[in-house]
């Protein structure tokens, strides 16, 4: 993969967002970019060219890059979009997640607060797709439960940092690759300053095993995260009815072309990934 991988390197320096990191993941082909924090709007901007540039030049190239979850590919495993979040002071521009005496400031706790607050109706904008939850299985690397933890990668909510760490962040790590990067950034920016600004406390972070304490589960289809943002006021009021009830609109249509598809053509017993789901996302996205 090195030539391909090279080409990626070089054509996104060329437009300007040369990634920080990029890695091989457990599938084959299967690859995670990381870069460098980017600051607000242009950060979404940032994930629009990246992945249109990453599916151009592979098609130059004969390929196809898919940024769809779990496609039906042997051996494949599934693809998670983690966020990474930090806040910079108004007043003197430091961090405002960072702490001299912990590894998390009170206000970035807040912030975590209010990510664990309004988990279940945000799941809608980070994983859109029927595809994405199927994700969401315990050990995995990706949550199956609302919680948070130190340097754990099976939280939904993972901090990073230590006392007196300029960095100190934290990562929500619910997304697909496919999230529209403009809502899933600001359903997190929404609902982090809601803990800020009522001054939230979360609840104890998960010290054992993630996936077996005892916790809110996360939505297990796309059908029962629709319900829970419909059921929402929190995101009715920060970015107004008309947008959620276009979202929803739109989100059960994809379910009802899920379920008809399945219905004329069901799945063979132990198919994880239908026809439909390869049809509807694996080129598209």
């Amino acid at each position: 993969m090195a030539g391909t991988l090279e080409a990626i390197r070089d054509g996104l320096s060329a437009v300007g967002l040369p990634p920080r990191s990029m890695e091989d993941e457990w599938g084959p082909g299967q690859m995670e970019f990381s870069f460098s924090p980017i600051g607000g709007l242009a950060a979404a901007d940032a994930v629009v060219l990246f992945r249109s540039a990453v599916k151009q030049m592979c098609q130059r190239r004969g390929l196809l890059a898919t940024f769809m979850c779990r496609p039906a590919l042997p051996n494949f495993f599934s693809s998670g979009w983690h966020l990474h979040e930090s806040l910079l002071s108004h007043t003197d521009g430091r961090n405002a997640f960072a702490s001299e005496n912990d590894y998390l400031s009170e206000t970035g706790r807040q912030f975590v607060a209010g990510l664990i607050e309004h988990a279940m109706p945000m799941t809608v904008f980070a994983t859109p797709t029927v595809n994405g939850y199927k994700r969401f299985r315990p050990y995995s690397f990706a949550p199956d439960r609302v919680t948070w933890a130190l340097e754990n990668r099976g939280a939904l909510v993972r901090a990073q940092g230590a006392p007196g760490d300029a960095n100190s962040h934290v990562e929500n790590r619910m997304g697909e690759p496919a999230a529209n990067p403009y809502l899933y950034m600001a359903a997190n920016i929404a609902a982090g300053l809601d803990g800020i600004k009522r001054k939230l406390a979360p609840p104890a972070p998960v010290e054992a095993d993630p996936y077996a304490v005892e916790a809110p589960m996360l939505p297990t289809s796309l059908a029962d995260a629709v319900a829970a943002l419909d059921k929402d006021t929190f995101f009715r009021e920060a970015f107004g009815g008309t947008l959620v009830d276009y979202l929803l609109q739109m989100k059960r249509a994809e379910l009802a072309r899920h379920d008809a598809a399945v219905a004329e053509n069901p799945p063979a017993e132990g198919q994880d990934v239908t026809d439909w789901e390869m049809h509807e996302y694996f080129e598209f996205y």
